[in-house]
């Protein structure tokens, strides 16, 4: 899972957005950094990946890359569960329209920012003034964020090239995600995540 979907499933399981959109910055044990509440969040986040990466449904599709990209199969991934998600949000929440959800995530987000890693505030200042979320839903931005993450890290060059496996296996993709995420959906509204 990537930003939107960990932002949902926390709102869904009533944890802390901030926690998990935090998760990713944060080394180690949390306890004594933050309040209960984000550490709670992100040790949802945590989990959340875990189960995510295990899931018979991402392990098939992980399969699905050439031997060139696989390594980096699990980023890309996380990616793409994005452009799902914003892509078929009004099906999977229409309670909620993504513009009025972000503007939510955001002020959740917000409060915790000035005692944030600089990483962290950082990926702040991009991720709403570009609205990323939104644009998650339009595959050539897609295509860009695994670009812009291969130029920063060039140990995960391969993403550059995992954009056509992508392409390729596009519709099986998304059945994959339907097979799963409304699955997760559930589980975080049960509190089970």
């Amino acid at each position: 899972m990537n930003f939107l979907a960990h932002l949902h499933l926390a709102h869904l399981a009533d944890s802390s957005l901030s926690g998990n959109l935090l998760a990713d910055f944060v080394r180690g044990n949390p306890e004594h950094l933050y309040p209960p509440e984000i550490v709670a969040g992100i040790h949802m986040h945590r989990r959340i990946d875990v189960m995510t990466d295990n899931l018979a449904e991402v392990k098939a599709a992980r399969e699905w890359f050439r031997p060139q990209t696989r390594r980096v199969a699990p980023i890309t991934l996380d990616v793409m569960w994005d452009h799902f998600l914003s892509h078929h949000w009004a099906q999977l929440s229409p309670e909620f329209p993504l513009d009025e959800f972000i503007r939510y995530a955001q002020a959740q987000v917000a409060t915790i920012l000035p005692d944030s890693p600089p990483r962290f505030i950082n990926l702040n200042d991009y991720l709403w003034s570009e609205r990323w979320l939104e644009r998650y839903r339009d595959m050539a931005f897609i295509q860009n964020v695994l670009n812009g993450m291969a130029n920063r890290r060039p140990r995960l060059e391969a993403l550059r090239d995992s954009w056509q496996d992508l392409e390729d296996n596009y519709a099986a993709l998304e059945a994959q995600f339907w097979a799963f995420y409304p699955r997760m959906m559930a589980q975080a509204t049960a509190k089970q995540l």
